[in-house]
């Protein structure tokens, strides 16, 4: 951990690493990846000197987002996401719709 953090940043890192080990991450990758999304973090809250533009640019968090970008991939999320998304709001005839139609239905 980098120099300055506090006991719920190591907390954080020890889970982010334990989750992506589980994943099937090296541990070599998981360090990355948790000390990437602690020092992100840390630049959100205003706990570290420097913050690059991509650090503080997003609108959601990390934990706020929940793994969108992780799970929706290169063509976004797949019909049964956008579908299990619609029948959370209850959108009718969703049986029917494509993928397309489901997204245009959702609002995206």
């Amino acid at each position: 951990m980098p120099a300055g953090s506090n006991a719920k940043r190591e907390r954080q890192y020890e889970h982010i690493k334990e989750s992506a080990e589980k994943r099937g991450s090296s541990e070599k990758r998981a360090k990355e990846i948790a000390a990437r999304t602690v020092n992100m973090e840390r630049a959100r809250s205003g706990e570290s000197a420097t913050a690059s533009k991509t650090s503080t640019g997003d609108r959601k968090s990390a934990s706020q987002r929940g793994g969108e970008r992780s799970h929706s991939g290169s063509q976004g999320p797949t019909k049964d996401q956008l579908y299990a998304e619609a029948k959370k709001r209850g959108v009718e005839g969703r049986s029917s719709m494509n993928k397309q139609e489901l997204k245009k239905a959702l609002g995206r």
